[in-house]
């Protein structure tokens, strides 16, 4: 039951993650915006690391924290916070679970692997939840919602990038990686932000939203994101991946009275449904390794 209520609590803080970006990524700009979160979050990381006493050993890792911050935070992180200006936090959310799909895709290139029935059919799926979702917001928001797309379609394929990238990786403490990664991405995000300027001057709401989107939807959410994995297993926590839009479209439509359209729930059954099949993800395999792990 703890395991589950975690779970929960992780997809319910990460689809908040579009709520605050949906908030300040206007006034602040993407740059400023990621530069706070990454900052935050990194600090917080930090704090954690002296009261557990974990050695980071930056310097001798510094590549592989840098290639982890690239594509796994600062880069999609940017894209995302840039496509917030315009999509609604509904519509980010949904984008963001394409990432399995993604790193499917990538993994059978990187590995000249075949897919199977099942993965291609769960891709079609993904492909076409997309295109639901994709086809009513540039109806809507007409040539403008085309960028925002792609940058959000890109920032998860980022995540795909990531996740391939870590298979092979050196063998680091999974907190070591999100700690290292996160101060790299700091660094990373620094020569973004001559460019971007802040739009207007921060009020509490905003500030709120940023300091939230650092520490709890960025480091805290680590944490309990590491903890899943050593409760439930790594494909198991990734289940996590699946219930982000639920909140991500609760969360919109209860502080920013996003609409529920039918575009929205199809679209996002059709995404979610999708990646269980690319994933080979079943809530039986979530229930048996539960109960593995409480026996």
């Amino acid at each position: 039951m703890a395991s589950f209520f975690r779970l929960l609590t992780l997809a319910a803080i990460w689809g908040g993650s579009f709520l605050f970006m949906r908030i300040a990524a206007t006034p602040l700009g993407p740059a400023v915006l990621i530069e706070a979160r990454v900052a935050f979050a990194a600090i917080t990381l930090l704090a954690v690391s002296f009261y557990l006493k974990k050695n980071l050993q930056f310097v001798a890792n510094a590549r592989h924290y840098f290639i982890l911050g690239l594509f796994n935070t600062a880069l999609p992180f940017l894209l995302f916070a840039y496509s917030a200006q315009t999509l609604n936090a509904s519509s980010l959310s949904i984008l963001n679970s394409t990432a399995p799909i993604w790193g499917a895709i990538i993994g059978a290139i990187w590995t000249k692997t075949a897919l199977s029935k099942r993965v291609l059919l769960g891709l079609c799926m993904g492909i076409v939840g997309v295109s639901v979702l994709v086809g009513w917001e540039a109806a809507n928001i007409g040539e403008n919602a085309i960028l925002p797309i792609t940058a959000a379609i890109m920032a998860a394929f980022c995540y795909g990038i990531a996740s391939n990238y870590a298979k092979n990786a050196p063998k680091i403490e999974s907190f070591n990686n999100a700690h290292g990664s996160m101060w790299a991405a700091v660094l990373i995000v620094v020569p973004f932000l001559p460019f971007v300027p802040i739009r207007e001057n921060p009020n509490l709401n905003i500030a709120l939203a940023v300091f939230l989107l650092g520490v709890v939807c960025t480091g805290i959410a680590y944490l309990i994101y590491f903890r899943l994995i050593v409760d439930l297993g790594a494909s198991s926590a990734l289940s996590v991946t699946f219930l982000i839009p639920v909140f991500g479209i609760f969360w919109g439509h209860l502080f920013l009275g996003e609409e529920i359209g039918m575009n929205t729930l199809v679209g996002s059954v059709l995404v979610v449904v999708g990646t269980m099949f690319v994933t080979g993800f079943s809530p039986k395999q979530l229930l048996r390794q539960k109960a593995i792990a409480n026996s």
